[in-house]
C-alpha cells in the first residue's frame, strides 16, 4: 500500500450504491485501488445488502441493521430505503421513484454525521449512474462527485446522445428506423438499449438517465468499467463531448492473475461448488457454460428448447438456473436432469469466476450483463448472446459485430428462440478459431490495462493525484 502524507491522511472518498451486487462490487474494487493508493474509503449502501450478506455470513450477526461494518478495510455504512428486507423487485418503478425521494435525505445525513461532525475530510463522493441523485447531495455541501459507469462506454454514448437530442432515434411513428452513431456500427432496433424505444415500459429509468445525462456539469469525472482497447473508438467520439475515461476492467483479481483472495467483491448468493469437480474430469476446452443471472425468467416451453439444444449438442454442458425468490427446485423438463446426468450438470448458483477460468470451459452463453461479459472478456472465453433488455441488446451486438467474440441468437416474432438456432450458434462458437482468437488478444489486453503503469492503472493515479491536490473541487 502507498504511503501516505499530511496532505492525504485523511482524505476519505463516499461511494453510494443500490443493493445490486452488479452495482456495488464494481465500485468496492475501484475503491480497493484508491484504497491502496492512499485514501480512505466508505461505500454507503442500503440495509438490504446487509440482511442478504452480512447478517447470514456473520455468527453474532446483530438483531438490528449496525450502523457501520468495515470489511477488507471499507468502511460500509448502511442507509434505509424504506422497503425492509426483501423490496417489491417487481414494482420497479415504484422503487425507484421511492429511493430517489428518500435516499437524498438519508445521504445526507450520512455525510453530516460521518464526516462534517468529525474531523474526517471527505474530498469526494463518487455514485453510478442509477443514483443521480447522489451529485445533488455532493453539491449542496460544495463536494466534488465523480461517477462510475458500470455498462460499455457504448451505451455512455448511446444514452448521452439520445437524452441530450443529439442525434435521431425510433419513435412511435417510425420504430425501425436505424441508428448510426461515431464510433458505433450501424444500429437496428433490436441493438438498441431497452430504454431508449419507444416501447420502453419501465417509466423511471429514462427519468433517472436523463437526470444525470442532462446535467453532466455536475460530475467531475465519468470513470468507466472497461478499458480502452476494448472500446477505442467509441470512447474517442466522445472524447471532445463529454469525456470518459476508462479504469477497468473491475473484476476479480484472480481473473488477471492475481490472488483470488484478495478481491473484495459481495457475493448475494451461495455458489455450489461441486461443480469444479465435475469441471475438472472434463476435457479441455469442451462444456458449454449457461448462466443468464439473476433476474432473467424463461417460460417452460423457452427452457425445453435449451434443454433440447444442449442435449442435441453431445457437448459437456455446466447450466445455472437461479430460482425465483421463495421457489424451490428447477422447472427444467421432466426428466432432463436424469437423463442428461452424464453430459452435464444443473445447478442453481456457480462460482462464476472459477468456473469461467476453468480449462475446459469452451464458451458461454449468456444473457450479456457487463459484468459477466467482462469476465468472460478477461478469462478469454468466447460468448454466445442472448439479450433480454436494458443494455444487454446493445452488449450483445459489441459481442457479434465489435469485440468479435461470439454469436447472437436470433428469436423468432414472437421472441421464442428454436431449439435449431441454440444449436447453430454451438456449431458456430465450437468451429470458429477467430472467436477464440480475438479472445485471447481482448484477455491479454484486459490485463495490460490494469496493470502497473498500464492505462487504467495510470488513470485512476490520475483521479487520486487531483483529489489530494484539490484540483477536483465542487
Amino acid at each position: 500500500m502507498a504511503s501516505k502524507d499530511k496532505t492525504q491522511e485523511d482524505l476519505h472518498v463516499l461511494m453510494v450504491s443500490l443493493s445490486g451486487q452488479g452495482h456495488i462490487n464494481p465500485l468496492l474494487r475501484l475503491g480497493k485501488s484508491l484504497l491502496a493508493r492512499g485514501l480512505h474509503v466508505t461505500l454507503a449502501t442500503t440495509e438490504l445488502v446487509y440482511h442478504r450478506i452480512f447478517k447470514s455470513s456473520t455468527a453474532n450477526a446483530a438483531a438490528t441493521v449496525p450502523t457501520s461494518i468495515t470489511t477488507n478495510g471499507i468502511e460500509i455504512i448502511f442507509f434505509p430505503d424504506g422497503f425492509g428486507n426483501s423490496p417489491n423487485k417487481g414494482n420497479y418503478d415504484s422503487y425507484m421513484e421511492h429511493i430517489g425521494k428518500f435516499g437524498p435525505v438519508n445521504l445526507s445525513n450520512i455525510i453530516k454525521n460521518h464526516f462534517l461532525n468529525t474531523s474526517k475530510k471527505l474530498a469526494c463522493i463518487i455514485n453510478n449512474p442509477f443514483v443521480p441523485w447522489v451529485a445533488d447531495v455532493a453539491a449542496s455541501y460544495n463536494i466534488p462527485c465523480a461517477c462510475l459507469w458500470i455498462q460499455p462506454c457504448a451505451l455512455y454514448a448511446i444514452y448521452y446522445r439520445f437524452y441530450n437530442n443529439l442525434n435521431e432515434f425510433p419513435t412511435l411513428e417510425n420504430p425501425s428506423m436505424s441508428v448510426k452513431l461515431p464510433g458505433l456500427p450501424l444500429l437496428q432496433p433490436q441493438d438498441l438499449p431497452s430504454f431508449v424505444l419507444p416501447s420502453n415500459p419501465f417509466g423511471s429509468m429514462p427519468k433517472v438517465l436523463a437526470e444525470m445525462l442532462q446535467h453532466m456539469k455536475k460530475l467531475k469525472w465519468v470513470l468507466a468499467n472497461s478499458f480502452y482497447e476494448l472500446e477505442k473508438d467509441v470512447i474517442d467520439s466522445m472524447a471532445e463531448l463529454c469525456p470518459i475515461t476508462t479504469v477497468g476492467p473491475l473484476v476479480p483479481p484472480s481473473l488477471l492473475g492475481e490472488d483470488e483472495n484478495e478481491d473484495v467483491g459481495i457475493e448475494m448468493w451461495k455458489p455450489q461448488d461441486s461443480c469444479m469437480e465435475w469441471l475438472s474430469h472434463q476435457p479441455p476446452s469442451s462444456v458449454i457454460y449457461v448462466s443468464f443471472g439473476s433476474l432473467i425468467v424463461f417460460t417452460a416451453k423457452q427452457l425445453e428448447s435449451i434443454a433440447k439444444a444442449l442435449k442435441n449438442s453431445n457437448k459437456p454442458f455446466l447450466w445455472v438456473i437461479k430460482n425465483k425468490e421463495g421457489e424451490e427446485g428447477v422447472p427444467l423438463p421432466e426428466g432432463f436432469v436424469e437423463e442428461s446426468k452424464e453430459q452435464g450438470m444443473v445447478v442453481p448458483w456457480c462460482p462464476q469466476t472459477k468456473v469461467l477460468s476453468h480449462p475446459a470451459i469452451a464458451c458461454f452463453l449468456t444473457h450479456c450483463g457487463w459484468n459477466s461479459m467482462l469476465e468472460a472478456i478477461t478469462t478469454g472465453t468466447p460468448m454466445i448472446a442472448w439479450p433480454q433488455w436494458t443494455d444487454q441488446p446493445t452488449n450483445a451486438k459489441l459481442i457479434s459485430d465489435v469485440f468479435r467474440l461470439g454469436v447472437r441468437l436470433t428469436p423468432g416474432s414472437d421472441g421464442f428462440v428454436a431449439t435449431e438456432e441454440v444449436e447453430r450458434a454451438f456449431e458456430q462458437v465450437f468451429a470458429a478459431e477467430e472467436f477464440k482468437r480475438n479472445a485471447s488478444e481482448l484477455k491479454r489486453a484486459a490485463r495490460a490495462a490494469v496493470a502497473h503503469r498500464g492505462l487504467s492503472d495510470r488513470n485512476i493515479q490520475s483521479f487520486v493525484d487531483e483529489i489530494i491536490s484539490g484540483k477536483l473541487d465542487a
